[in-house]
């Protein structure tokens, strides 16, 4: 029996949620099938995660009826669920970093010897489960905060796998993961589904999505949109589903008017332990974007520039001038700013307000144009587009888009003159990518100057007028903007460079 014509192991009939009177989901059907990855897509804020909550028995619903293989079952705990075989990943990890990774899977379910736990079978049992998914290379014995991210993440699936689990649900799976691990995620979901598993995947990434997935499932303002097969649904139409209106490209054109002027921020054979003999002009009006492959020097290249890892050996110019950067503080100064990759844990106080966040470069920085600042953060929070209840909301429970368009109000109230892009966009929806992405495009037209490190070659591609590309801690390649994805790969794997005569033009 194919995927196509099985009967769903999972049923969602009619589900509502409400909180404080507000409606988040409205009368929601869907079901995922044995061996099926049903790919759940909206923008934040859609109801995917409150979906995913009410099916893991985090929350209960307020109507509707949920069939768990072929009977109504009311999960309201999520023990209830995974016990039953319904087990959610979910994108902040439930694991205990001092302890190893067999106490994890097993935690609070540990096999038991004569009154006692029984370490060599709870081992034994951790091993076959990591040998079975083809991952024999993470040992149980490891302590957890001895793992990478990805490894994390595959003993989140390992303990989903110890429950015996029907249908596995995952939320954002790749957000902090690098291009090789993707693909190692990629082959255990494939084993996942092979042995009959069922897979909710939920994912901002729409590559994946369409890599992954068998049908796609549209969330809006907590109103199923539609449910398709993959294979009948473009990217373009899934994203105006998503959005509620149609985006012919998801990178806007450059903004009329804006002129490339002359050289704004300059390197000269600049290194530090991570990245050497690095050499660019960056100009006014310009955006240059950064390409390679995880561990190339990408971050460190940036963080190198606003004096967080400072350069060692090199000069640096900004609008002519000579300068020393050897501190954030000081990168501030001369009209630097960085949107970091980690917007949680660098870029954010998420138990502070939002006022609070919005201004706290200016405080740590400029203390004597705090109240002026003040009187601005209305309108930058406004011309963001920023949704939340108040200044004083905190942080923390704002969506992804908004918590990263705080972080974009922090740096404008600086008005700085050049802005470095760190993943400018990862973990965030569609649509509060497009609200950055022009962004972008405005600071830009404003004379101000752009750098941007991506790892997805389709935002680097779209958004950049100039391409570098970076390999083993050098720069190895410039392209023009609009580059094709085979080009940029073959220099971040080092198996094109140009000739210098081809990169030395902007470059040096």
């Amino acid at each position: 029996m194919t995927t196509e014509q099985a009967e769903p192991v999972l049923t969602v009939r009619g589900v509502g949620k409400s909180f404080f009177g507000v409606r988040v989901l409205s009368d929601i059907d869907f079901d995922v099938r044995p061996g099926e990855v049903h790919g759940l897509v909206g923008e934040n804020g859609a109801g995917k995660s409150t979906l995913m909550k009410i099916i893991a028995g985090v929350q209960s619903p307020d109507g509707g009826v949920i069939e768990y293989q072929g009977a109504e079952v009311h999960h309201t705990h999520p023990r209830q669920a995974m016990d039953a075989g319904i087990v959610t990943v979910f994108q902040e990890f439930t694991l205990l970093p001092e302890r190893t990774v067999a106490q994890n899977v097993y935690l609070g379910r540990e096999p038991r010897r004569f009154g006692f736990v029984d370490q060599k079978a709870m081992i034994k049992r951790t091993g076959a489960l990591l040998d079975d998914l083809g991952v024999a290379f993470i040992d149980p014995r490891a302590r957890v905060a001895s793992l990478t991210v990805a490894e994390q993440q595959i003993v989140e699936i390992v303990k989903a796998l110890s429950f015996e689990a029907r249908v596995i649900s995952m939320d954002e799976p790749t957000a902090a993961l690098s291009d090789r691990e993707v693909e190692l995620l990629y082959a255990i979901i494939h084993r996942l589904t092979a042995r009959g598993v069922a897979v909710i995947y939920v994912s901002h990434r729409l590559k994946e999505i369409f890599d992954l997935c068998d049908r796609i499932t549209i969330l809006k303002d907590g109103v199923r949109v539609s449910t398709d097969d993959a294979a009948d649904l473009t990217t373009d139409e899934l994203v105006r589903r998503m959005v509620g209106r149609s985006i012919q490209s998801y990178f806007p054109d450059r903004s009329e008017g804006t002129v490339t002027g002359g050289p704004r921020l300059e390197l000269d054979g600049c290194g530090n332990a991570f990245v050497d003999g690095v050499s660019l002009v960056l100009r006014a009006g310009e955006i240059l974007g950064v390409a390679g492959l995880q561990g190339s020097g990408r971050t460190e290249l940036v963080e190198g520039i606003f004096g967080v890892q400072a350069f060692a050996r090199g000069s640096l110019r900004v609008d002519g001038a000579p300068v020393q950067i050897r501190s954030a503080r000081a990168a501030v100064r001369a009209g630097l700013a960085l949107v970091s990759e980690d917007r949680k844990a660098q870029g954010l106080a998420l138990g502070q307000s939002v006022l609070d966040n919005a201004l706290l470069v200016i405080r740590s920085v400029f203390a004597g144009r705090t109240a002026a600042a003040r009187r601005q953060v209305p309108g930058i929070l406004s011309a963001l587009e920023i949704s939340s209840r108040g200044l004083d909301q905190e942080t923390r429970f704002l969506s992804g888009g908004n918590q990263q368009k705080v972080v974009l109000a922090k740096w404008l109230l600086t008005e700085p003159q050049i802005v470095l892009f760190d993943e400018p966009t990862r973990g965030i929806d569609v649509g509060a990518k497009y609200a950055v992405y022009q962004l972008m495009r405005e600071l830009a037209a404003q004379g101000k100057s752009v750098l941007m490190v991506s790892s997805e070659l389709p935002e680097v591609i779209g958004m950049s007028d100039r391409i570098l590309v970076m390999h083993d801690g050098e720069l190895v390649a410039e392209l023009a903007g609009g580059a094709a994805e085979h080009e940029v790969l073959a220099a971040a794997t080092g198996a094109s460079r140009p000739a210098d005569s081809d990169a030395e033009g902007e470059t040096r």
